[in-house]
């Protein structure tokens, strides 16, 4: 089972499952296959839509062995759409441009579980023009090329000392200006002052998309959180500084 605390507000299931009845009545848009977050968020959310995109019998791999979902097992998956933000990882912020790329055909999902230290992979191929979910793979977190970041990441937001101790000094801050509604803040903060600023970030899992980009095992790695619903966006970068990763900037 996937099932695992969210770390959000309470969610009223009974509105949710009103509002998925009415999205599943909506057809989506043919141009939403044109973005693959155009498409996931509908496939996330509209019931009908997601069976009519998943190659059934779906194959699931879990090491050497295989096995395969048919259409009357599948569960609705809403992915991060019970959240109120997602998350995504990149090499630099160079690769983040990759999103809005309409050529590429290939996206996995990762869902990365850290206290189980396994990566739950939703494998999309773009065929005939349509996204379609074609299978699903568990594999160790030590196979993931982020597995050095991601083990990081996990001691970085459930050991406050760990975390001040990993927040470079200084570090480079970008972000609303308090004084200002419409203004933006940029300047430096010392660790000190880190959480102050520091947003919440997720511990018991997260979401990762990969777009196709292939990642390397880089010194550099920008984590991004994206908001559903409001728009906002918080992107913290680290970078492996001798011999650990730390904190060097931070954007609001």
């Amino acid at each position: 089972m996937d099932s695992v605390v969210v770390d959000t507000a309470r969610i009223d299931s009974s509105a949710i499952d009103t509002m998925d009845n009415i999205i599943a009545e909506t057809p989506m848009p043919k141009a939403a296959d044109e973005l693959f977050d155009d498409f996931i968020f509908n496939f996330a959310a509209n019931k009908k839509l997601q069976f009519e995109r998943i190659n059934f019998p779906l194959p699931v791999y879990h090491d050497n062995k295989v096995e395969q979902i048919k259409r009357n097992q599948w569960t609705m998956e809403h992915f991060f759409m019970r959240q109120e933000f997602y998350t995504l990882i990149f090499d630099n912020a160079k690769q983040m441009k990759v999103v809005k790329d309409t050529t590429i055909d290939h996206v996995v999902i990762e869902k990365i579980f850290f206290k189980k230290k396994t990566i739950k992979e939703y494998v999309f191929n773009r065929i005939n023009g349509q996204w379609r979910l074609i299978n699903i793979a568990y594999k160790g977190m030590h196979k993931n090329l982020n597995a050095s970041f991601l083990n990081f990441y996990y001691k970085f937001v459930t050991d406050s000392t760990f975390q001040i101790n990993s927040v470079h000094n200084p570090l480079q801050f970008s972000g609303p200006d308090p004084d200002d509604d419409f203004g933006i803040m940029n300047g430096t903060l010392e660790p000190e002052q880190w959480s102050s600023f520091a947003p919440q970030l997720p511990s018991n899992y997260i979401y990762n998309i990969l777009y196709g980009q292939s990642y390397k095992e880089s010194r550099e790695k920008v984590f991004v959180i994206r908001g559903i619903a409001n728009g906002l966006e918080t992107e913290l970068t680290f970078k492996y500084l001798g011999n650990s990763w730390k904190l060097i900037k931070l954007s609001m």
